[in-house]
């Protein structure tokens, strides 16, 4: 039994089936660079799970669509010769958690700008934030994302659900930017 394997299916283009010992039922994931992938439970056969990508075609073209736009801005980073001038990206980004803080009634220490290879953001014991340079090269709903993300680390030191109902309070799906954000990772090598 062959453990997996590119198919090319109408509509769609490439498609990996792999079989997975974690998977317990049938996963389509769709990400930029690295296409359509559909997780193969053991038990589920190789035909069985096409017929299933086939009944979600129109699913899997939404999502082929926002990675092309995903994929078009990491294009556009990374032939991007313009380096991100640290003074600009303090002005932007202090300016930002200023106004995000005071309209959600935050308290912070001090705050850093740094070019992290590693980190978007972080929140000290202290409250001190600290942020990502490259933060200027993602959409605004983004930036704003991790500035909260991190502002809300200064009343919850975690990754509880209480966290994330805060966050979910500020912002709204934060679950859904937090993902978004991670496919921008690659592109800005974070």
């Amino acid at each position: 039994m062959r453990k997996s394997g590119t198919v090319e299916l109408d509509g769609i283009g490439s498609v990996l089936f792999e079989k997975s010992k974690r998977a317990k039922h049938l996963n389509i994931s769709v990400r930029p660079l690295r296409g359509v992938r559909v997780a193969v439970p053991y038990g589920t056969t190789f035909e069985q799970a096409e017929e299933f990508v086939h009944s979600r075609t129109a699913w899997i073209q939404k999502h082929l669509g926002e990675v092309k736009e995903i994929e078009e801005a990491y294009k556009a980073m990374s032939e991007s010769e313009d380096e991100i001038n640290r003074v600009e990206a303090r002005r932007v980004l202090v300016n930002r958690l200023e106004r995000l803080s005071e309209q959600h009634g935050f308290c912070y220490n001090k705050v850093s700008i740094r070019n992290q290879k590693t980190r978007w953001g972080s929140c000290s014991a202290n409250d001190d934030i600290s942020l990502n340079m490259k933060l200027l090269k993602l959409p605004q709903e983004l930036i704003d994302y991790v500035i909260l993300h991190e502002l809300v680390h200064t009343r919850i030191k975690n990754h509880t659900k209480a966290f994330w109902r805060e966050l979910d309070r500020i912002i709204g799906d934060a679950k859904a930017l937090d993902a978004r954000l991670n496919d921008y990772r690659m592109a800005l090598g974070i």
